[in-house]
């Protein structure tokens, strides 16, 4: 009975009939094709037929009888009055769990080297709608990450949505790798968008490693490939989340990175003659990012859930630019990763005071928050007079809360420190803060 239903949903998402265009011209990496009025819409599909072979695009927008394309791969080889034919249907996706360990691009092909991908029976449609807002389940209960900053001050839950804000060099990726091996799941699935080509290979073979391949699925489109591919690997991304999400398993979302799936965005919008708005960016960016991240968290009662990482790679190291401003906005907590951190050599380098999960302080008990709120004061408080105690001009004396602050700030912040193959432990780190502050537990 499934088989059939799932046949069914196949043949409903085609259509009887093809429809055949010719190029019209070619703008830079936009082909506009003739012949197709009255079938392509936005979003359809179409093969264009060039000088080494057939190129997928995608219809970005519509103008008169002209359909406006922007290809998935190079369109080199593509010249006027070549054939176009527009593809029947919704761009689906057939995910399945023989897809475990392996390694495909925004199409959902496989660039691993491994042999075709197994298929499975259910078709999904790339571009989905989150699970109904009224219908979710709520966020579950707390994970541990081993990354000692984040299960003390900066909890994640299943089914929760955390960003990862950070500059260029400041060790997002490794953060991100480390919570790749060590976050508890039971699936995996990595987006790794606009990645430089060579650190590929590197984060799954290094920082992945077999086991941690074995339950996951990655999804890659490098910075050298078109803007339209970047953007259909981060739908992918989501699109494969469900699937598992939908079988009942606890996903693990990670995706590097959300700025550069609005960038990919921005050169469409631009190069369909969107008008630019803020720092360049096109409305249907602001549309499309909470369109992508809606679609994780907790899926509906009696199914699974996905919990989401998004790194946000801030521009100019300014945490209020445009894509980080309406992705926090969005999400359900964020981690700040300070470069003065990274500098002084405190790795993970995340800004303790700067970072919010708003599952707290529910993620933790109530002695668990006593400490957490107790290490952030005396953090604070050093902050605060941190110039003057480098400059000598604080008198040691002068304010117990300071004094108090002068010895227990630096070990608190040994304690954050960890290296990417060291392995955190919650629990221990909640009875070190204990010492550390001179807390009755």
């Amino acid at each position: 009975m499934q088989t059939l239903a799932s046949a069914a949903a196949a043949l409903r998402a085609c259509t009887p009939d093809g429809r055949y265009g010719r190029v019209a011209a070619v703008r830079g990496a936009l082909i506009e094709v003739a012949g197709l009025s009255g079938a392509a819409q936005v979003g359809s599909r179409v093969s264009v037929h060039g000088a080494g072979g057939i190129i997928e695009s995608e219809v970005t927008g519509l103008d008169r009888d002209i359909a406006i394309c922007l290809p998935f791969a190079d369109p080199h080889g593509v010249s006027t009055g070549s054939p176009a034919d527009l593809t029947a249907g919704v761009s689906m996706l057939r995910p399945s769990p023989a897809w475990l360990g392996r390694v495909i691009d925004g199409l959902g092909r496989p660039i691993d080297g491994k042999g075709p991908l197994p298929l499975g029976s259910d078709p999904r449609p790339i571009k989905a709608a989150p699970p109904p807002a009224a219908s979710r389940a709520r966020v579950g209960r707390k994970i541990e990450t081993g990354v000692r900053s984040l299960d003390v001050f900066a909890p994640l839950c299943v089914g929760q949505r955390l960003g990862l804000f950070a500059g260029s060099g400041v060790g997002k990726s490794v953060l991100l790798s480390m919570l790749a091996r060590w976050a508890s799941c039971d699936v995996a699935v990595i987006g790794l968008i606009g990645e430089r080509g060579r650190e590929v290979q590197e984060f799954i073979e290094d920082d992945l490693g077999v086991e941690g391949l074995a339950r996951s699925i990655v999804v890659v489109a490098t910075s050298d490939e078109p803007a339209l591919m970047r953007r259909q690997a981060a739908w992918t991304t989501l699109t494969v989340a469900e699937h598992f999400r939908d079988a009942g398993a606890h996903v693990l979302c990670l995706m590097d990175s959300v700025t550069r799936f609005a960038m990919a965005q921005r050169e469409i919008g631009l190069a369909s003659g969107e008008p630019p708005a803020t720092k360049g960016y096109t409305p249907t960016v602001f549309a499309e990012l909470p369109r992508l991240l809606e679609r994780a968290g907790p899926g509906l009662p009696d199914k699974g859930s996905i919990t989401g990482l998004f790194t946000v790679l801030v521009d100019g190291d300014d945490h209020n630019e445009p894509v980080a401003d309406a992705v926090r906005g969005i999400l359900d907590g964020h981690v700040v990763l300070s470069r003065a951190i990274a500098e002084r050599g405190r790795y993970p380098a995340i800004d303790i005071l700067r970072s919010v999960s708003r599952t707290l302080p529910g993620a933790h008990s109530d002695e668990q928050n006593r400490l957490r709120v107790a290490a952030r004061r005396e953090l604070s408080t050093f902050a605060d007079m941190e110039e003057m105690i480098r400059l000598g001009a604080y008198k040691s004396g002068s304010n117990a809360d300071v004094d108090r602050a002068i010895r227990t700030a630096p070990a608190i912040e040994k304690l954050l420190n960890q290296s990417r193959l060291e392995q955190g432990n919650a629990e221990a780190a909640f009875h070190a803060l204990v010492d550390l502050l001179e807390i009755e537990p």
